[in-house]
């Protein structure tokens, strides 16, 4: 009991604008994770990343509506939150940051960051607006914490990708790209993943290893990235029986579809059991 009180005492529940203003006032040197909930081990590894690097960490749990595409969607979001302060209690963060939907959107301003018809690929091109709300979120999240550091995972690349380009040099804060954590069948840790059995957890494992078996393929040759990439799809809807939404190939420089010469990933999303799944190599 005496050990769980000192933990609650470390911690700082911060639930009002005014206490957040006053939490963060002398902290210059804050690293930032933002999360929706449903902690698992690889926001965990954002969080010790966080702690070693920075003087205080702070981590928000919010579940943006706005970056969502359908209510249910939004409602079936996996949420826990007593599991997640328990799990924040353990590594001894600093702060946590609980702002309800009226409070973020208070000021209800225009959306102000639109995607170009060409950075409409991926999950943009899927999602309508979804990362429309991400940056908005984000911009209203970053203003108000003024972070050193802004800790995301890789697995989000393209989301990653575009907070870098469209918030980055807005504020005085660096975003920080985290490896992605993965389980012993290399699928990728995600809130998402709550909602999948165990049989349909291994089936992602089988995805992801197909997935490195192509990236090693088309880095064998790039030229006929297409083609493997057409049999790689195909074989999987047809072994798996899933759903896929893309699956591509592009560089980490400006996210194009030429890889000749360039770093590149592959990058899928797919749906098991109308849960949708993304992740790359």
């Amino acid at each position: 009991m005496f050990y769980l009180l000192i933990l609650l005492l470390q911690m700082k529940l911060i639930r009002k604008i005014s206490d957040l203003n006053k939490a963060i006032k002398f902290n210059y040197d804050l690293g930032f994770v933002p999360t929706m909930g449903g902690l698992h081990i690889g926001h965990e590894s954002l969080i010790k990343k966080s702690k070693k690097k920075c003087e205080k960490t702070i981590v928000s749990i919010f579940v943006n509506p706005k970056q969502f595409n359908s209510k249910n969607d939004y409602k079936r979001y996996p949420r826990n939150l007593n599991t997640d302060l328990k799990i924040l209690r353990k590594l001894k963060v600093d702060f946590v940051y609980l702002p309800t939907i009226n409070q973020i959107y208070k000021n209800k301003e225009p959306l102000k960051f639109k995607l170009k018809k060409t950075q409409k690929i991926l999950c943009a091109k899927y999602r309508k607006g979804h990362f429309e709300g991400v940056l908005d979120i984000m911009d209203r999240l970053i203003k108000k914490i003024l972070p050193k550091f802004v800790f995301m995972g890789e697995k989000d690349f393209q989301q990653l990708f575009l907070i870098k380009k469209f918030l980055e040099n807005i504020y005085n804060t660096k975003v920080i790209m985290c490896k992605t954590v993965r389980n012993n069948n290399k699928v990728a840790l995600s809130t998402r993943n709550f909602l999948l059995n165990r049989s349909d957890i291994i089936t992602a494992g089988y995805v992801s290893s197909k997935l490195i078996n192509l990236k090693i393929k088309i880095k064998q040759n790039r030229m006929k990235s297409k083609l493997h990439i057409k049999n790689t799809k195909i074989y999987l809807i047809k072994k798996f029986n899933i759903k896929i939404e893309y699956l591509e190939a592009r560089n980490t420089v400006n996210l194009n579809s030429n890889i000749i010469n360039k770093n590149f990933k592959v990058f899928i999303a797919y749906y098991i059991n109308n849960v949708r799944l993304i992740d790359n190599f």
